[in-house]
């Protein structure tokens, strides 16, 4: 399979907003935050136009009382990605979109909204992840899953930078997008 990157698409913010309307709507006081992550956060970075939204959590164990009201939002529960760290879900139709439910203070909750505030504030880094990206996305990949870990040294060298990067900022883990 061959992965299709698109320009960046300004109305990837305005889907993550009507997306995430719809989660706040369903889950009420369960969400802590909600982000926008992923490539199609990222103004003027090429991206696969599915949108990535982080749902914060304060614990997994309610897990089984507040899935079905996701469910009822037509995403899909991924099985495989239930772990101590996060639950996925992906939505298919009408839009794209993958849900990643985190809960509150885990690395993985905070690095993903570090790496995406540093691909915002620096173009080179930005340029630098997309060019990966282009040229990956070249090849073709037994699985979307070998193409995103194909991009994993890039991103874990992002991360070390973005981590510098956060100190000189003042960057700090950031309330709701939405």
């Amino acid at each position: 399979m061959r992965v299709e990157l698109h320009d960046h698409d300004p109305a990837w913010a305005e889907q993550f907003a009507d997306l995430a309307a719809g989660l706040r709507a369903a889950l009420g006081p369960t969400v802590l935050r909600l982000h926008h992550i992923g490539s199609t956060s990222v103004p003027g970075l090429a991206a696969k136009p599915i949108i990535d939204l982080q749902l914060t959590v304060a614990t997994f164990e309610r897990f089984d009382h507040w899935r079905p009201a996701i469910e009822a939002l037509g995403y899909s529960w991924d099985t495989d990605n239930d772990d101590r760290r996060k639950r996925f879900f992906a939505l298919r139709s009408p839009r794209r979109a993958n849900l990643h439910v985190r809960r509150f203070g885990c690395q993985s909750q905070a690095l993903a909204l570090l790496l995406r505030d540093y691909l915002r504030a620096e173009p080179s880094a930005r340029g630098r992840y997309e060019a990966t990206k282009r040229a990956l996305a070249q090849r073709d990949w037994d699985s979307i899953d070998d193409y995103a870990n194909a991009k994993g040294d890039t991103i874990w060298t992002l991360i070390r930078e973005a981590d510098v990067w956060s100190w000189g900022s003042g960057w700090f883990d950031p309330p709701s997008d939405a």
